[in-house]
């Protein structure tokens, strides 16, 4: 796979940006249909650990993320389906991120220096993993942007960042996996 020029990332966010509402409720339709076990961590796991935080933030990230399906789908093509992948994908993938996952959530006992050191480990491999460095500045400065309008879902910039890097790296495992690369 390779990383989307500005120029391809620009087409793709305006694609996603450009599509009605009738349009968007069938591409996660059929979001859910390809990739359930995905979808059932994106917009059900990951923005539960968000929403401890920040509700709002928590909606913006199923949001961004709906952007992210269009971004994959348009610059790399129909979603790769469940049903051919490796039935445990997305439980090993989940294995990966465990330890660095568990760091986030505030109502899980944990020494704060091993928290902080597992989310820097996280942001970091998802950072050096992702490939779309270009995608991931967009979203991290819509994140920014939305956090910055008010002042209580600033704390909740640090996670919401982090997730939406899993995601990506989660999208960019999906596709390389399915083209074999």
């Amino acid at each position: 796979m390779h990383e989307l020029t500005d120029r391809e990332l620009y087409q793709a966010l305006e694609y996603a940006r450009s599509l009605d509402q009738n349009t968007g409720r069938r591409i996660l339709e059929q979001f859910q249909l390809d990739q359930f076990a995905l979808t059932q961590t994106i917009f059900g796991i990951l923005p539960a650990i968000i929403a401890e935080q920040n509700q709002d933030m928590a909606n913006l990230f199923m949001d961004l993320c709906f952007d992210v399906i269009c971004v994959y789908q348009k610059a790399f093509g129909p979603m790769p389906l469940q049903k051919d992948m490796d039935p445990d994908w997305l439980e090993k993938q989940a294995m990966l991120l465990d330890a660095e996952l568990q760091s986030l959530m505030t109502d899980k006992h944990m020494d704060e220096k091993v928290r902080e050191k597992l989310q820097d480990r996280l942001r970091q491999r998802s950072l050096d993993e992702t490939g779309q460095a270009g995608l991931v500045s967009f979203m991290n400065a819509a994140i920014d942007d939305f956090a910055s309008e008010n002042p209580v879902r600033v704390p909740a910039i640090k996670t919401t960042q982090t997730m939406i890097f899993v995601v990506i790296r989660l999208f960019n495992n999906l596709y390389s996996r399915a083209r074999g690369q």
